[in-house]
């Protein structure tokens, strides 16, 4: 744990969907037990690595995550403490830190099934959102096109379907696969066995009556059959992987902030 990168350890902690603080010193003046940019991920279970400089300083700022994470503080905060004064310590110097809460469930989640061309446009337009990717695909040679992010995984499965049980309740789904055969078996699952806030997939009109029939037929209920948007992404643009690729992250993100809302 200690010997790894914070921000792997960050990773970690996200991926096992443990709800943590990090912690970092962006302001040192004057004598101080450690210089800016020192970071530390503090969990409920105390310190998980790094440090702000031990002592009493860290201490403090150990309080200050544990009472974020037992109320589920969800913004972050900023504390300017004098050493002397504020933590009682001899040393004259200033800090600043910065305390970013990273609440339990982790990150949002964007599945996307499918890594050819409008995948290909999509990603790069979310990956600097604040969510965490997996994108999956039978095909390594698509799933090598797709650009490198420290937020991306990539899933080369021959049944991208059975990637449905392992992905987080609030997962937004989207089958941007090949076509009505491939996308179907990923909701036969996504609709019957999880209960996921979205779910869409790139198609048309038609497709979508089609497929919700042949779910119906699979065994799908028809309530349930009716829960996914096709065609996916807000109604502008034109059938240009890019312009598509703007349309699904805008109605991704209008999702997402509804949700929110409720």
């Amino acid at each position: 744990m200690e010997g790894a990168p914070i921000y792997e350890e960050l990773t970690t902690l996200e991926r096992e969907e443990t709800a943590f603080v990090l912690v970092v010193m962006v302001d040192a003046r004057g004598s101080t037990p450690q210089d800016a940019g020192a970071k530390m991920l503090v969990t409920a279970a105390g310190r998980y690595c790094g440090t702000v400089g031990g002592g009493r300083i860290e201490a403090k700022a150990l309080g200050v995550a544990a009472e974020m994470l037992s109320s589920g503080a969800t913004k972050p905060r900023f504390a300017s403490w004098t050493l002397k004064g504020d933590v009682g310590m001899t040393c004259g110097g200033a800090v600043r830190l910065y305390f970013e809460p990273h609440p339990a469930g982790g990150p949002w989640t964007i599945a996307v099934f499918g890594a050819g061309h409008v995948a290909q446009a999509l990603l790069p337009v979310i990956l600097p959102l604040p969510c965490a990717v997996v994108c999956c695909d039978p095909r390594a040679e698509w799933l090598e096109r797709l650009p490198r992010a420290r937020n991306l995984r990539t899933v080369r499965r021959d049944d991208p379907a059975s990637l449905v049980p392992e992905l987080p309740d609030g997962a937004f789904v989207l089958c941007l696969t090949q076509g009505h055969q491939t996308d179907r078996p990923i909701l036969k699952r996504a609709l019957s066995e999880r209960s996921f806030p979205f779910v869409g997939v790139i198609g048309s009109d038609s497709k979508a009556v089609v497929l919700r029939r042949d779910l119906v037929a699979d065994g799908v209920p028809a309530k349930q059959a009716a829960k996914f948007h096709c065609p996916v992404g807000l109604d502008f643009g034109t059938n240009h992987p890019h312009e598509i690729a703007l349309s699904i992250a805008a109605q991704l993100l209008r999702e997402r902030d509804a949700l929110s809302r409720d």
